[in-house]
């Protein structure tokens, strides 16, 4: 009986199923202590939260309360120093109108930047990109000059319209139009539609996908901002809630539980948002010709 050669290149089943199963198994081990790593501030919150200043400086470390203080769910909303249920207000409309206004402001200059036909579009597009190598300190204080000259200070005017244009979003979007089907606008010009009709009754619903993941990353940005909202929201009654969250650390006390239990409500509207809108996330910032 004659043999014949192992074929050249060709793997053996069993060490190939291994290679498989091991790698993942380090893939799972990976994405597990990520994940851990990940919850680990949201559970220092909720424990800090819910325990007793005592505990939360002591020197014996405790994984969870000793006795669970459900009466500080309460007492933000009962702090007669910080109107903290206007400050969590301020902020649901702050970040809402400036998530609106971001998106119909910046997906308006990306769709005429990449699809209205300009002999200057590109030296625009230029000029938007090169607001991206401004630093913010240089353009705060004209910016502050110019709300303060209108009267827009302690108003929501002034919180929200200066910071309604993001040369990056508009960078994203027009590279997102840029890929879209230029058949389903030219069908739609067949049907008598322009360049607004083609982009609100073709682009936007066509398009969902990647205006609730600009939607996310604007509402998480709008929500976090802390700089701009301390200037412009001088009077108590104009303050956002991470402006809030800075007036119960002062020179003299530190409310521990007080500052983690309002922390705790105050993410409370981004973890509901990001799981609402997550599975979008990832996918629409792929969708933008970002690669490599």
């Amino acid at each position: 009986m004659t043999t014949t050669a192992p074929e050249i290149g060709k793997k053996k089943p069993g060490r190939s199923n291994r290679g498989g199963v091991m790698g993942n198994t380090g893939l799972y081990i990976a994405t597990g202590v990520a994940g851990l790593l990940f919850l680990l501030p949201f559970y220092l919150i909720v424990r800090n939260s819910l325990m007793t200043d005592p505990e939360i400086t002591g020197e014996n470390w405790k994984w969870f309360p000793t006795d669970i203080q459900w009466g500080n769910v309460t007492e933000p909303f009962n702090d007669v120093t910080v109107d903290f249920a206007q400050s969590m207000w301020n902020s649901v409309v702050v970040a809402v109108l400036h998530t609106v206004g971001i998106l119909l402001v910046c997906s308006l200059a990306g769709y005429g930047l990449a699809r209205i036909p300009y002999k200057h579009a590109n030296k625009v597009f230029y000029l938007v990109l090169a607001t991206l190598m401004v630093p913010t300190a240089v353009t705060f204080v004209p910016s502050f000059v110019l709300v303060s000259s209108l009267g827009w200070v302690d108003s929501y005017r002034g919180l929200i319209i200066p910071g309604l244009f993001s040369g990056f979003t508009c960078f994203l979007f027009r590279q997102y139009f840029l890929g879209f089907p230029k058949e389903l606008e030219e069908a739609a010009r067949v049907d008598g539609l322009g360049y607004w009709g083609a982009y609100w009754r073709v682009v936007v619903p066509n398009s969902l996908n990647f205006f609730a993941a600009i939607a996310t990353i604007t509402f998480i940005n709008g929500w976090n901002s802390f700089l701009w909202p301390l200037v412009i929201g001088q009077d108590p009654s104009a303050w956002t809630v991470q402006v809030a969250l800075s007036s119960y650390m002062t020179n003299q006390t530190v409310n521990y539980h007080l500052i983690f239990m309002a922390t705790a409500i105050s993410i409370l509207p981004l973890v509901f948002v990001f799981l609402f809108l997550q599975r979008w996330l990832v996918q629409g910032i792929a969708q933008t010709g970002i690669k490599g």
